[in-house]
């Protein structure tokens, strides 16, 4: 099988892009914070989103990836399992989820469920943990009517969550994918795929 790899250079950081010919994702690789996945190679970078990497499909703007690492200052975790068993860390990203989605907007309601909750050891032998959330966010465009049967609310979006994580370099490491329900049961082979494959690297 055949491959090209590029290599960049951004200040201390060396990244890696491989791309297996014909294939339909691209390899990232970050050796200067330890990790590395496979992402669809029609999907753009997106510098500037506040997370250790972002990428979006440029079609889908509601479908996108991120790589979100603990601070290596305040964190000393061993594995995984310092979160608790996965259901425990389930509840955990659940939270993260909503709290981050929090709207000060009047009538938004959010209705969430986490939806798995699983472990795995990895070809790598390391231990991850796999979370599947959806997130239903309803709003009304009348809230401030006088009537309550004015105030309706409607569906804005429907998303779901997928979360991996793993530890190493002491350091918490979580890929996140999010898409709305509906691509998600289009593209569900292709994003697993994604999910499947995250590992965490000692970092150089």
């Amino acid at each position: 099988m055949l491959s090209t790899s590029t290599v960049l250079l951004l200040g201390p950081k060396q990244i890696t892009l491989a791309e297996t010919t014909g294939g339909a994702f691209r390899e990232y690789i970050d050796t200067f914070d330890g990790y590395t996945f496979l992402y669809p190679k029609s999907w753009i970078q997106v510098r500037g989103a506040g997370a250790d990497i972002f990428f979006r499909d440029p079609f889908v703007l509601d479908e996108n990836m991120s790589v979100e690492i603990s601070s290596p200052s305040s964190s000393k975790y061993t594995s995984v399992e310092d979160l608790g068993p996965p259901e425990k860390a389930a509840e955990k990203v659940l939270k993260q989820y909503l709290t981050e989605f929090m709207s000060t907007r009047l009538g938004v309601r959010r209705e969430s469920n986490v939806l798995s909750a699983s472990s795995k050891v990895a070809d790598d032998g390391k231990l991850y943990y796999e979370v599947e959330v959806n997130i239903k966010s309803y709003a009304s465009n009348n809230e401030l009517a006088v009537m309550p049967q004015d105030r309706v609310q409607s569906l804005e979006w429907d998303r779901r969550y997928l979360s991996v994580l793993g530890v190493e370099n002491k350091r918490l490491y979580e890929l996140r994918l999010q898409t709305p329900e509906q691509v998600f049961m289009q593209e569900e082979e292709d994003l697993r795929r994604v999910m499947d494959s995250f590992r965490v690297i000692k970092a150089a």
